[in-house]
């Protein structure tokens, strides 16, 4: 799920704007401009056949083969104005199709899927990058695609360190029922192709980088996706995941600021990229302009960055948390946490309009409001409370390596209380989207067992 601004934003600031200084390595943030990225010269066909790797390969698998094939394409333009140079290669696949809600003739209207070489340019209207691959009527709802343009993208540019950007609508780890279906093992939550009618299951985004190798960061440019439930799927995926745990408005992340920082840094590590994302997010949103977009559209933003070598540890933790919980004494103090957590934008303001049916929420948050409501009488609650705080350094001091947020909810509440990962807390009973119940699949499920905490929390309403 993406949330389209209510608020039509056309002009996006470039790279002269200087960037919030926080978090961010020691160097000089304000000196980076367009102008100074280096730019690369394309040969006339084909792909660029590079002897010695390049520090950074950024691959972004964009589909637009939706409702969102505006912002693709907008979004590829913006990653032209940093473009591909000596040090660092950004590639694209990109989808867009005719005939569905938002087509647009930009660009040519042509339709099908394409992979582009991102050289750089000014013209945000139009496409100037070269087309390297047309592959026609490809399925971006088959993880199978993403793993061939990620083994493609490695093989054709090699590079010290990788990036993979998964761009479309996000659900976190619900597989969300298609029209007429009632399947049970068609779990999918991200890369929604509304052509073939098919999208990436939870359960297969591993799988991606099982078949085309671990890379360095690994991106979702998609709502929901920094759930507990969708990480630890990616654990061996990369060694930082950045991600959402609420709805990512358009026009989605600061990709001109974010490259542009690789762009004039190689070097940078993977932790740094993940900084980068994180930190240049939160500046785009503090604009004047988007602070107006979040105030009419009664939304937060949020963004972190986690480490994916702490996860199974993380789900030890939750797990061992989630046992203390249900060992009696705290029901009352659950039930109390349930109904104050700061929970995601599942449903909107007529389907669930105190949020209180949504069943996405901050683990870190939902953990604090327990403590805050338990009485500490008895080693059984005293034991919960210490576990709790325990866990919550670990979120917050190993877990997440920077969390961001900006503004309140449509309810009030205030987006400190995200601290970079989300985790499945059921709410009031309702039906704000018919999904699959295959939580017993996950593998977060498997190594915390949080799925028989779900099922005690529901009783507590």
């Amino acid at each position: 799920m993406l949330r389209t601004a209510a608020l039509v934003l056309t002009a996006l600031s470039g790279l002269s704007r200087p960037l919030l200084a926080a978090g961010l390595p020691d160097f000089k943030l304000n000196a980076i401009n367009a102008a100074e990225v280096p730019v690369i010269t394309l040969p006339a066909s084909g792909t660029i056949k590079t002897e010695t790797p390049k520090d950074w390969t950024i691959m972004v698998f964009m589909n637009g083969k939706s409702n969102i094939e505006p912002f693709a394409l907008s979004d590829l333009n913006r990653f032209e104005t940093v473009g591909s140079n000596e040090k660092v290669n950004i590639v694209a696949e990109i989808g867009r199709s005719k005939g569905l809600d938002n087509d647009t003739a930009t660009d040519g209207d042509w339709d099908g899927v394409r992979r582009y070489y991102v050289t750089k340019d000014q013209d945000k209207n139009r496409i100037a990058s070269q087309l390297l691959v047309d592959l026609g009527s490809a399925d971006m709802g088959d993880w199978k695609e993403a793993a061939s343009f990620l083994k493609w993208a490695r093989t054709a540019y090699p590079a010290k360190k990788y990036m993979f950007i998964i761009w479309d609508h996000g659900w976190g780890w619900i597989d969300p029922l298609k029209p007429g279906e009632n399947l049970v093992n068609r779990n999918k939550s991200i890369s929604h192709d509304f052509v073939t009618g098919n999208y990436i299951k939870t359960t297969e985004m591993g799988k991606i980088f099982n078949e085309a190798g671990r890379v360095n960061l690994y991106v979702s440019m998609a709502c929901f996706m920094q759930m507990a439930e969708v990480a630890y799927e990616l654990r061996n995926a990369a060694e930082i995941i950045v991600g959402s745990e609420e709805v990512i408005q358009l026009p989605s992340l600061n990709f001109e600021d974010f490259f542009g920082l690789i762009a004039a840094n190689p070097q940078s590590s993977a932790e740094t990229a993940g900084v980068y994302a994180v930190d240049t997010f939160k500046e785009m949103y503090s604009r004047p302009e988007y602070q107006e977009m979040l105030e009419k559209t009664k939304y937060g933003v949020q963004l972190s960055a986690i480490r994916t070598a702490k996860l199974p540890a993380f789900a030890l933790k939750a797990g061992a948390w989630a046992n203390l919980a249900m060992a009696g004494g705290a029901d009352s103090a659950l039930k109390k946490a349930k109904e104050q957590v700061l929970r995601f934008e599942v449903g909107d303001e007529t389907t669930d309009p105190d949020k209180s049916i949504s069943f996405y929420g901050d683990l870190y948050n939902f953990i604090e409001l327990t403590g805050k409501n338990l009485n500490t009488d008895g080693p059984k609650n005293a034991e919960l409370l210490s576990a709790g705080k325990d866990l919550m350094k670990f979120i917050a001091g190993e877990l997440t390596l920077k969390n961001v947020f900006l503004g309140k909810d449509r309810t009030g509440k205030d987006y400190s209380n995200t601290h970079g990962i989300a985790i499945n807390i059921p709410g009031l009973p309702g039906n704000l989207i018919g999904y699959h119940h295959t939580y017993s699949r996950l593998a977060f499920e498997n190594a915390s067992g949080w799925l028989k905490f779900t099922e005690y929390l529901e009783k507590l309403n």
